[in-house]
């Protein structure tokens, strides 16, 4: 049975890395944009990063622009808007697409090991981001694809894929998950 060890990804710089670097880590695999409304979610991913890297913590992020054409620019555009912007320390690859025929190995694994469970409708954003997706995405909306950006995979030091947190699940908010695994 595969892991995310056995999946490559393209750096920022078009260079291929193998994700087997990162065995032995806690990964948070995120989905970004740099022009979408959940980009905030940068900063807590940040102070997540800076306050448990040492401890075996490391984000991964993969800039995307298929939902609503959220991360316009180039590779360098993406990774400098994080930097400058959030002061982004932890490692941005290249874009890609997170569904369809195109998307990523690395997605096409997360989905199926940690499928969508739904959104949290008794909030305000959790209905939000339903609607758009619906208006905007619907063949997304069933199955378990990606719904937007900022959609997070929790992975433990051993590559199970222990839980997905969609969009709406603010980073600070899932902190003891990752503190309970570190």
């Amino acid at each position: 049975m595969p892991t995310l060890y056995d999946f490559e990804a393209l750096t920022i710089e078009g260079e291929p890395v193998s994700l087997d670097m990162y065995k032995g880590d806690v990964l948070l695999v995120v989905n970004t944009a740099s022009k979408c409304g959940f980009t905030p979610q940068f900063e807590d991913l940040q102070k997540l990063y800076s306050k448990y890297k040492d401890q075996g913590l490391t984000i991964l992020g993969f800039p995307c622009n298929q939902f609503n054409a959220q991360e316009p620019g180039t590779n360098e555009e993406a990774a400098e808007f994080c930097q400058l912007n959030y002061g982004v320390e932890f490692p941005i690859f290249s874009k890609i697409d997170v569904n369809g025929p195109k998307a990523h190995p690395v997605f096409q694994f997360l989905k199926q090991a940690h499928p969508f469970e739904g959104f949290d409708e008794t909030t305000m954003n959790g209905k939000l981001i339903k609607k758009i997706v619906s208006d905007k995405y619907p063949e997304w909306l069933v199955g378990n694809d990606i719904k937007w950006n900022f959609t997070k995979f929790l992975v433990s030091r051993e590559g199970d894929i222990l839980k997905r947190f969609e969009p709406t699940d603010e980073p600070m908010d899932f902190e003891k998950d990752i503190q309970a695994i570190l």
